[in-house]
């Protein structure tokens, strides 16, 4: 029996989860495709054309599944062409614990999104109804919610209280960012604070779900609209 536990065994792989073979040309060079041309389905695990999932809203035309939206594309569906106003675009960089490393990785953050924060803010019309919006992006720490999160929701909140708008919150996030500790926390109590003075003076909140939203964002921002939608999960 002890024997047969350190046995080494072996497991057939399925002939379809093999990589193709290699094509060559006629004049013996092999086919290049160009970077960014096919996407792969994390449900289904298709190859699709990069440019059948932009016409198809970001959504499998094999499977139904949902592909994760990058926040100023998202912004570009739901709002009208050429309407987008950004609200605190930049921000200082705050480092509230000091933690080691974290400025280090927040600049190489913004290089490879080209965001400046995990959520975009602003204001916009919607066929033609203006809107504020906010869009979170969880290529930037997972759009967790740090001291400039917390802080851009609330002040655009609190412009679309002033402004009597509505308000519209696409979430993305897995909640608190561990590099600010306490102060990430906070940021539950003061979204949540600007929303409820939004409620008090009657306007209207929509918060949309969408892949990944758990943690923190639920225990405040994101289930306190008036209206919840959702986008199914991976």
């Amino acid at each position: 029996m002890l024997r047969d536990m350190f046995k080494k065994t072996y497991t057939r792989i399925d002939t379809k989860y093999r990589e193709p073979e290699r094509t060559v040309t006629a004049d013996g060079e092999e086919p290049t495709i160009p970077q960014g041309l096919w996407r792969k389905c994390n449900k289904c695990g298709q190859p699709i054309y990069t440019e059948d999932v932009k016409n198809n809203y970001y959504i499998c035309p094999k499977c139904k599944g949902y592909f994760r939206v990058h926040a100023y594309r998202r912004i570009e569906m739901v709002i009208d062409d050429g309407t987008f106003e950004e609200w605190d675009k930049e921000m200082e960089f705050v480092n509230p614990l000091s933690f080691p490393g974290y400025e280090k990785k927040m600049n190489a953050t913004k290089e490879k999104t080209r965001l400046n924060e995990a959520i975009v803010t602003g204001k916009g019309r919607i066929h033609g109804q203006e809107t504020v919006i906010g869009v979170c992006d969880a290529r930037f720490f997972m759009s967790s919610m740090g001291h400039n999160v917390g802080e851009k929701i609330a002040r655009a909140v609190e412009r679309a209280t002033a402004e009597k708008l509505p308000v519209i919150i696409f979430a993305c996030s897995g909640g608190a960012r561990m590099q600010e500790g306490l102060v990430s926390l906070m940021q539950m109590a003061k979204t949540s604070a600007a929303l409820e003075k939004h409620h008090e003076a009657g306007q209207l909140f929509v918060s949309v779900f969408t892949d990944p939203t758990t943690g923190g964002v639920t225990a405040s921002f994101a289930m306190l609209g008036d209206i919840i939608l959702a986008e199914p999960m991976r």
